[in-house]
Formats: C-alpha cells, structure tokens, sequence
C-alpha cells in the first residue's frame, strides 16, 4: 500500500488541487478541466489493490489477462506564476456499503494524498465538491466556501460569487462536508496545511439524478482561477454547461405543471428580484413533498419502459 512515482518533478512550494467524483460530478469535473487546460503531467498513483475493487477483469482465450482498477493519479504542471499538482481519482473508497467515503480506508487515502502534499511543500490544498441547495438550475451556482483554519476565513469571504458555508442562509453557522473533501481537510490541518474546499451549489432536485452538473463546476473552475491568479480558457466548460442545461430543461419540463410550479419559486431565493405574491416561499415541508413526487415521477417513467 502507497504511493508509485513515475518520476519526480522539481516544484517550487506548489499548489494542490484534489478531487473525486461525487453528487453531481461537480469537483472532479472542474479540477479535471482544469488538469486538461493546462496540459500537467503524471507523475504518481496510489495504489489501489487495499482500496479499491477492481472496475474490469479482462479474459482472453479463456485466461486471466489484466484486472483493471479505478485510478487515483497525480499531475504536475509548472507555470510563470504557480507549480501546481492535481489529484483526480476515479472512486472513493467505501466499506460496508456506505454511499461516501469514510472509515479507515478513506483516511488511508486521504493520509497518502497529504503525504504527497508535504513532500513537495505545498502550500495550500484546494478541493471541490457539490452544495446542494434551494437553488434554480436558471440560477448561476454559488459556491459554498470551507477553509479548514481560522486565520482563512477572511480571505475565503473575498472571493468572487463565494459564500462560506457557515454563513449560507438558514444553516445556523454549521455543516458538515462528506467524503474524502472533509475528511482531506482535517488530515491536511493535522499536519499544520492550509486547505479550503470549494462547493458549487446543485438544485436539490437533481442531487439525486445520474447526471453531472458543470455549470457549477464552471463557477468553481472561476474561484479557482482568480484564488491562482491564473486566466482559464472557459469555453469549453461553458459550452457543456449550456448543453446541459439545455438537457435539464427538458426533463424539468416533463415533470408534472404542480411540482414545476413549486420548483420555480426556486428562482426567486436570494435576488432582489421580487417574487410574484402568489404562492408563498418554499418550506422544508415542501422541499420533502417535491422530492417524493420527483421520485415517484422517475419511478413511473422507468415502469413505462420496462
């Protein structure tokens, strides 16, 4: 169990950007565009035989040939301003059947991610997953701040279309963030590393679909960009933002005329734009009954093709 290097590139106090998938694929997509954009290299994997099952097993003429596993790589680029590394893995690791990465495993894989970290001298480690929110997919995705340090959280506030989470409307001060994004935060404290994760919001009634959502990847590829000092070709994550919303609206048209007419109050949370005075804002009890009759509304439709 560790860490293979490839090689071993020459850093200068670099910047960590880590990711994995998630609800909405909205971390891994922005830090993986980001990766492509700049055109860093591989140097190094975890190795995946204590995390991981494997994803393929591939058989040919009637014997074992190779066994596949999900990749956890990671990248470096140097640039006139900053040397960055990228992590990108495929999967978290789970035990017992748990949605999100937690337990032993996913600290091991957090550990070595961090060891990484502090070999190259890092000086801050950035990730990025999803917020799900009271939002409207219409809506520009904000994202949810996390620095995992004190002395961070002025800065985090300055930061363009960002909010820390601890002042997200009606959460009280409090959160909570699940998976390898929290859980890299505490282990990066641990050994004295500055870290923040960036969250784009995701409408709630999509937190649950099959489907990536770059547009609020694009907002965190924005953060991250201006947080580097670093201007980032956003046309092409512009251009699959707009074919996906083009999807959504597809689909958020097929949903029965009542729950679209609750969802659309959705637009008017947080804009001076007024809201019409009838009906009234979304309630918790409210955001429960669209959610059921959204799954419901799904459940029926897979009947129909089955």
């Amino acid at each position: 169990m560790g860490i293979k290097y490839f090689s071993e590139p020459s850093l200068r106090k670099p910047t960590m950007i880590a990711s994995w998938p998630g609800i909405g694929n909205i971390g891994v997509l922005a830090v993986d565009t980001f990766r492509q954009m700049v055109m860093a290299e591989a140097f190094a994997e975890i190795e995946p035989w204590d995390f991981f099952y494997p994803k393929q097993v591939i058989i040919r003429h009637g014997r074992l040939e190779d066994i596949t596993f999900p990749s956890n790589t990671f990248y470096f680029k140097k640039t006139a301003k900053k040397d960055l590394i990228f992590f990108v893995g495929e999967e978290q690791p789970s035990e017992l059947g748990r949605e999100y990465a937690e337990g032993r495993k996913a600290y091991q894989v957090a550990e070595l991610v961090v060891e990484v970290a502090r070999k190259y001298d890092c000086e801050r480690i950035y990730t990025s997953g999803a917020a799900v929110a009271p939002v409207h997919h219409t809506a520009r995705p904000r994202v949810w701040a996390v620095p995992n340090m004190a002395s961070l959280l002025d800065e985090v506030k300055r930061y363009p279309n960002t909010i820390r989470m601890s002042d997200v409307e009606e959460r009280g001060g409090e959160g909570s963030i699940t998976g390898l994004n929290g859980l890299l935060l505490g282990v990066a404290r641990k050994h004295g590393l500055e870290a923040v994760c960036f969250m784009g919001e995701i409408p709630v009634y999509l937190q649950g679909l099959s489907l990536s959502y770059p547009k609020a990847s694009k907002s965190v590829l924005e953060v991250i960009g201006k947080v580097l000092g670093l201007s980032l070709m956003m046309e092409p994550i512009s251009r699959l933002a707009a074919r996906s919303e083009r999807e959504i609206e597809s689909l958020y048209n097929a949903f029965p005329p009542e729950i679209r007419d609750q969802l659309d109050k959705l637009k008017y949370l947080g804009h001076t734009t007024p809201a019409p005075s009838e009906p009234g804002p979304i309630t918790e009890d409210d955001k429960k009954q669209i959610l059921e009759e959204i799954d419901k509304f799904f459940k029926n439709k897979d009947d129909k093709e089955d």
